[in-house]
């Protein structure tokens, strides 16, 4: 099949390698107004069988609804859009096209295995979940206005993965944050350490960290404590945590999010281009969205919010 990408940054030229290695696809067809890949040619992507959106936050919307307009299978890198509104204006106009969102812990061995534990009965009841994701270094000043903030632009990934592994969803949300870094974070509104609990439907109680600075390396792991026993994801050798009882960080820590999902990242889009279904739809995306708003509106005002508050 022939294949358009929307998109060279960082992400896009990770997507642009794997789209033309894998066997399915004959034709690579990319566009980008400033970049140039050595793995497709130059053209309109929209010509191709599937389009793999992977532009800025603010075009995205729009992409996707070219593409359902044209009924093009899309893949398109989170979020949908940068806000409530906007994300249930491109779910009205899916028209039934297929989208696939680009929630990469998915399709993480760790994360799988441990979706399959708990399921399985492995973990016995679950009572509690703690997750963390943190930065070994924040992005670009400029890209702070831009991001919606940290609930919205890294912590959504927690919340998606919290309903995809537990199979339950959020009903409150108690936020708080800190700026511990560079002065760019306050000055947009924004916080670069974050924790919050989560209450879930069932009563389970979740806890997160985040951070912009984690000096350490890029961390992010989740914590299923059931009453058989504790699954934990993200404690590999490169985890960069270090300990005074034993042997720890063995290796050195990812440095980034591409090193440590790059399995995930391939794997996703091989179910996109050999399924007819989309493992991770605009309704999921929206209702991790939704977490996340709640989230930020509970660290603006100081008080626990009803995930029912922020829904339309």
């Amino acid at each position: 099949m022939r294949v358009g990408l929307l998109g060279l940054g960082r992400i896009g030229a990770f997507h642009a390698a794997t789209l033309a290695a894998h066997p399915l696809v004959d034709e690579l067809i990319v566009s980008d107004p400033v970049r140039t890949s050595p793995h497709g040619r130059p053209g309109d992507a929209f010509e191709a069988d599937a389009v793999v959106i992977a532009t800025p936050t603010s075009t995205h919307a729009e992409l996707i609804m070219k593409a359902c307009r044209l009924g093009v299978p899309v893949f398109c890198e989170k979020p949908v859009a940068g806000s409530v509104a906007d994300t249930v204006k491109v779910l009205e106009a899916r028209a039934g096209n297929r989208v696939q969102i680009g929630f990469q812990r998915r399709f993480d061995p760790g994360y799988v295995a441990a979706a399959h534990a708990l399921r399985a009965g492995e973990l016995g009841e679950l009572h509690r979940v703690h997750l963390v994701t943190a930065d070994p270094a924040p992005p670009p000043a400029a890209y702070i206005p831009l991001s919606g903030g940290l609930f919205r632009d890294c912590h959504i990934h927690d919340f998606d993965i919290l309903r995809w592994v537990t199979g339950r969803e959020v009903v409150s949300v108690y936020a708080r944050g800190a700026n511990r870094g560079a002065a760019f974070f306050a000055e947009a509104g924004d916080v670069d350490n974050s924790a919050a609990l989560l209450t879930l439907d069932d009563g389970t109680l979740a806890t997160l960290q985040g951070s912009r600075y984690n000096g350490g390396g890029y961390d992010v792991r989740m914590e299923l404590a059931g009453t058989r026993r504790t699954q934990a994801v993200g404690l590999g050798p490169r985890a960069p945590l270090h300990t005074t009882e034993g042997p720890s960080g063995l290796e050195p820590p990812w440095p980034d999010f591409v090193a440590r999902f790059e399995t995930a990242y391939r794997a996703e889009l091989d179910a996109f281009l050999r399924s007819d279904r989309s493992p991770c739809s605009i309704e999921d995306a929206l209702e991790a969205l939704y977490v996340a708003e709640a989230a930020d509106l509970s660290l603006r005002e100081g008080r626990p919010v009803e995930v029912t508050e922020v829904r339309r």
